[in-house]
Order: C-alpha cells, then structure tokens, then sequence
C-alpha cells in the first residue's frame, strides 16, 4: 500500500511507495499550475500591458495567498503522524480545525488585496498596469477561502493514500477556468467581454468548484465519511488550532519568503520596463511549471515522512528523504536541459517572435530561461528538504533558512548585479538563482543531521 510503513522497506520498495503516493499529486500540481498558465496564456492574448498587469497583481495574490496555504497545510504531516499512530479522533479533529484556520485567514487576505492599486503604486509601477492589476483582483479575492478549505481535504487524502482523487478535481478545473476564460475575457458564448476581470471571476468559480467536489468525495465515500468531518464543526479545540498556527506559520512564511522573493522580482522588473515584466512573466511560467513536479513530490515526501514518525521507524524517515531527493535531482537536471536547449521553442508558445511588438520581451524572455535553467537543480532540492522536515515537524528553523536565502542574500544579490552592474533583468534572475542555492544547502544539510540534532523525536512529542 502506499501508505505503509515498514522499517524493513528496500529502498526500491520506498521508490515504489513514493512513486505510487506522488504521481497523481504531481500531475495534480502540473494541472494546477495549468490553471494559471491558461490565464497567463489569455491575458497574453490581450497584449504586453495586460499581461504585465496580470503578472503583478498575481506576484501579490500568490504571495499572500500561499502564506496562508502554508499555513493550513500544517494539517499534513499532523494527520499523517496521526494516521501513522492510529488516531482517527485526531484526524477528525485537525481537519475540522484546518477549516477554522482557512475562514481566519481568508478574512484577514480579503482587505490586502482589496488595496492592492494603492501599494502598486507606492512601490512605482505604471498606473495603468496598476490599474489593470486590481481589476483583476477585485474578483480573484474570491478564490482564497476556497483555496485555502480544501487543503485539510487534501491533507486527509493524500494520508489515507487516495491521491487520485485529487488529479481528477484539478483536471476538471482546468477545464472549467479555461472555459471560463475564453467566454468572460473575450466575451464569447454571449457573456460580455470582462477582460482581467473576466479571468478573475473565473478564477475564483473554479476554485470553489473544486472546494465543493473534494468536499463531498470526503463526505460520501465510505473509507472517509466514518470521520463525520462536519459533526460539531463549531466547537473548538484551541490546542489544535493553536498547534495549526505553531506548526503552520512558519511554513507559511517559507513559502511566502519564496514567492515574495519572484514577487520582488516583478517589482523589479517593472522598475525596468513593462517588456522587462512580460518576459519575465514567461520565464517564471516555465520554471514554475517545471517546480511543480518536486512540488507535487514534496507532498508525498511530507506524507511518508509523517508516517514514519507517527509509526516511530527512524529508517523509514531516511530512506522517505533522500529516495525523493534523488527523484527530484534527476528529473530536475532533464528541464535543465530543455530550458538550455531550446529556450526559443518554449518562449513562442505565450510571445509570438513575428509581431514587432513582441520582439523585446521574446529576447528578454530566453535570456531569463537561460537563467532559470541554473538553478533548476537546487530549486527543487529545497522543495523536497523542506518537505521532509515538515514531516518530522520541523518548521522554524527551516523558515529562517528561506528568509536568509532569499531575502537576505538572493534579493540584495539581485538587486546590485540587475542595477549597480547594469545586468538589468538577467542580474536579478542571478539573485533569485543565489537565493534558492543557499536555501536548498542548508536544508539538506539539516536533514543529514537530523538524529544528531534529535528532530524526530521533537516532532514524536509535539504529536
């Protein structure tokens, strides 16, 4: 089964349990990211101005949004070592729990985005783009709560091994939002043409789409409905909610530390030109769709490493960590390839080269490719360090190892090579590359030392 535990498993068999937990998960992460790609691929359509304005209001919403994702996603490794230890109480109530958390933070991330024009031009970027940017947010604040209530579903799926489910959910939303799109931004099938706002709206129906159907798959199957996940919704357990909050936090900021750090570099970017933004736009595109597949990986990561706490098997821990570590590595190393090798290919399926208009960016856009391909290996390695350390519990640290790599040093490095030595937007690219190196070491290195450091056991009595 995938989910088993065993400290007797090979490390072909860990392989196979991985691979058997990961894969929907993984595809389930390439499909999601789909979703924004689809958007980015429209608002493409729409012109340069437009998709420089949907890539800063997204380089705010996923920021934020993420954090609180971050957060909510404390639930994993809880119900994993919960499972691992054979609490179904537990389970119920972290789910139940996680819910409370999403309704907390999506009251508290409406306001920020509400704003958003106001800080876009604080920060310097054109009003029109600006402008353009809150149009779009305006109706894509709908699909925080949403987003943020299916991840204790999915924490209880993908712990109970039932990943499947979550690969058909994603794949019907891609084509929800794509049909959503094309009739609200370009006002077909008789809807009126909305433009960003129509890819908003869009936005957010399908995330409440997929909220809904998660939602009642837990409710109506029957290896899940003996949760009874909604009885008693309303009464609290503060330990626990508390506990989500101290565990999930600083998970949070990881991931926020992270996207901020692509974020700032939007920010950057737009100091430069809106050429600059839309190239930069592609760029992340493919190396966000790349990250997806130790994304989705790290997840299962997360899962097995959980279980093997919860079940007490140090064994299982090590042979969870690095089996998917070496995954990653090599499939990391083959999009590196492919961003070096045929940038062009890839840049000219969102930047059409023969339209003069597009001809900066689509130049800009391969150069920045060309960067992202560096750092492929190591972005992917923190990813799945980070996961296996969330398993044991093992957040807070780990986050002060995100904030100094990104924001300490990939930041500040970007920021000096892109202005003070005139590279422009390849210097700020080589920040965000330095960023996620100093990351993805010291997190590996923690996860080497983690019975000198004592980190299961920690994460055995915070359980």
């Amino acid at each position: 089964m995938p989910n088993s535990i065993n400290a007797q498993l090979t490390w072909g068999q860990e392989l196979r349990a991985t691979l058997v937990l990961a894969w929907p998960l993984i595809i389930a992460q390439v499909a999601g990211i789909l979703l924004f790609t689809t958007d980015v691929l429209m608002m493409g359509w729409l012109g340069p101005t437009h998709l420089a304005a949907g890539t800063l209001a997204t380089s705010l919403l996923h920021p934020i949004f993420l954090g609180g994702l971050g957060v909510v996603t404390a639930t994993a490794p809880m119900i994993a070592q919960a499972i691992g230890a054979r609490q179904s109480r537990s389970v119920r109530r972290t789910v139940r729990q996680g819910f409370w958390v999403a309704t907390l933070l999506a009251v508290l991330i409406a306001p920020l985005l509400y704003n958003a024009e106001r800080l876009f031009l604080v920060l310097g970027q054109d009003p029109e783009v600006s402008a353009l940017a809150q149009g779009y947010l305006y109706f894509a604040v709908g699909a925080v709560w949403p987003g943020l209530l299916i991840v204790p579903l999915r924490s209880l799926l993908q712990s109970r091994g039932n990943t499947t489910i979550i690969l058909y959910i994603t794949v019907a939303g891609i084509f929800v939002n794509a049909l959503g799109n094309y009739a609200l931004i370009f006002g077909n099938f008789g809807f009126p043409r909305l433009e960003l706002a129509g890819a908003g709206i869009s936005t957010s129906f399908v995330n409440w789409v997929m909220a809904l159907l998660a939602l009642l798959f837990v409710l109506f199957h029957k290896r899940y409905r003996r949760f009874h996940i909604l009885v008693r919704l309303w009464k609290p357990d503060w330990q626990r909610f508390r506990d989500i909050f101290r565990i999930g936090i600083p998970i949070g900021l990881t991931l926020m530390a992270e996207v901020g750090m692509f974020g700032v570099a939007v920010i950057m970017m737009g100091w430069i030109g809106t050429n600059q933004v839309a190239a930069h736009a592609v760029a992340a595109q493919f190396a966000a769709i790349a990250f997806m597949v130790p994304l989705g990986l790290s997840q299962a990561t997360t899962v097995r490493v959980g279980l093997a706490v919860g079940s007490g098997h140090p064994e299982g821990v090590r042979k969870a960590g690095w089996t998917s570590l070496w995954l990653t590595l090599a499939f990391m190393a083959a999009t590196c390839a492919l961003f070096l090798l045929a940038p062009g290919v890839l840049v000219q399926l969102f930047l059409d080269p023969l339209k003069p208009e597009n001809a900066i960016s689509f130049g800009l856009a391969i150069a920045y490719l060309g960067v992202a391909a560096l750092f492929q290996l190591v972005d992917g390695a923190q990813c799945i360090m980070g996961a296996a350390l969330r398993g044991m519990s093992d957040t807070r640290i780990p986050m002060v190892f995100a904030l100094v790599g990104y924001w300490v040093i990939g930041l500040p490095v970007g920021y000096v090579a892109g202005f003070t030595f005139g590279l422009e937007g390849v210097g700020i690219w080589l920040g965000l590359a330095s960023g996620l190196t100093v990351a993805a070491v010291a997190l590996t290195i923690r996860f080497a030392l983690r019975e000198r450091l004592n980190l299961m056991s920690k994460a055995g009595a915070a359980g």
